[in-house]
């Protein structure tokens, strides 16, 4: 029977995996990517690394260092964005060759839907056509909406190119007694909150009193929050080409800043940078913030509309990053520092 299905297509430890495709010796063997490829060089940050080197401990975010005393057989590389936006280019161009809806999400993820007959042999034929033609694999989630659809996939990530399937009949089942920290765009200080409110698991939430999650949350969050407990979410698979809704730009430093006048010199650097980049690519910014993470891990961020609108101008960047930072107390050295920049839609 023909029905509406929405499937979420997610790459197999992308970077990784182009580099292995493009490097067909390292297959098998533990392939680490990130920074310059150097895992000697201080404050770096693992991007992808292979399943070889996960099952060995390395993980994203991981510092580099650290990934080469648990991964010492390694093969480190540095990251390669043409290479990775090339591969990402033929993934979804093999999509499209599929009668069915297509919603880019970034470079290693789409979700497709329409009406379906077979899910289960659609992701199948997604899953060959993508390995047949590009030479990469996928997980590939099933669900009535993005929410099933994307929690899916990760099932399915648990073995190489899977395919999992989540419904609202087996929603609760298999996701009820699970934290809320694995729903989809739940963060650790909605984690936290829900917590505090007595709410820990996905099911509790769902069956949470409205005015329990009012009282503690905007009520659109509420609502969503609710929503997305029992399984609901959004179905509708946009087919508009992917725009990026923000860029950002960090640097973490050999030695941490502890002056606030060196600090706010690295920030509005920071920013014109990344406004340089943003204007070249023909958009505007409408948003700022500032991430600050402090000698001991401690990250906090901050951000600020721009009261102006939408603007091209760098010097304006450049004044609200800065009077972002000046939100901050700074009481710790500072390790790294970010600025992200939300543009306008509007291109």
């Amino acid at each position: 029977m023909v029905d509406r299905w929405v499937l979420h297509v997610d790459l197999d430890q992308f970077f990784a995996s182009v580099e292995v495709l493009r490097r067909p010796e390292l297959r098998g063997r533990p392939v680490v990517v990130g920074g310059s490829g150097d895992p000697t060089r201080a404050r770096t940050v693992v991007a992808t690394a292979s399943r070889e080197a996960r099952e060995l401990g390395v993980r994203s975010g991981m510092p580099m260092r650290l990934a080469a005393r648990k991964c010492p057989d390694a093969v480190f590389l540095p990251t390669d964005m043409p290479a990775y936006q090339e591969a990402s280019a033929r993934v979804m161009a093999t999509l499209r060759t599929f009668p069915v809806l297509l919603q880019v999400q970034g470079l290693d993820e789409a979700f497709v839907g329409g009406d379906i007959d077979d899910p289960e042999r659609l992701a199948a034929e997604l899953r060959a056509a993508v390995h047949h033609r590009v030479g990469l694999t996928c997980a590939i989630g099933i669900g009535r909406n993005k929410n099933q659809a994307k929690i899916a996939a990760r099932f399915a990530k648990r073995e190489p190119a899977g395919i999992a399937t989540l419904t609202g009949d087996t929603w609760m089942p298999v996701m009820g007694s699970r934290p809320v920290g694995e729903l989809w765009g739940v963060g650790p200080k909605t984690v936290t909150k829900l917590v505090e409110l007595g709410l820990p698991t996905v099911a509790e939430l769902a069956a949470a009193d409205p005015e329990v999650l009012t009282a503690r949350f905007p009520p659109r969050a509420a609502l969503w929050l609710s929503e997305i407990a029992r399984g609901g979410g959004d179905a509708e698979v946009v087919t508009e080409p992917w725009v990026a809704r923000s860029r950002s730009k960090e640097v973490t430093f050999a030695d941490d800043l502890t002056e606030r006048a060196a600090i706010q010199e690295q920030v509005a650097d920071l920013a014109r940078r990344l406004g340089a980049e943003v204007v070249a690519d023909g958009r505007r910014v409408i948003r700022v913030g500032v991430k600050v993470r402090s000698s001991s891990f401690f990250t906090q961020t901050r951000e600020a509309k721009l009261r102006g609108g939408p603007t091209t101008d760098l010097d304006v960047i450049a004044a609200a990053a800065s009077a972002v930072l000046s939100k901050f107390e700074l009481k710790r050295p500072v390790r790294l520092l970010g600025v992200r920049a939300d543009l306008d839609l509007d291109l």
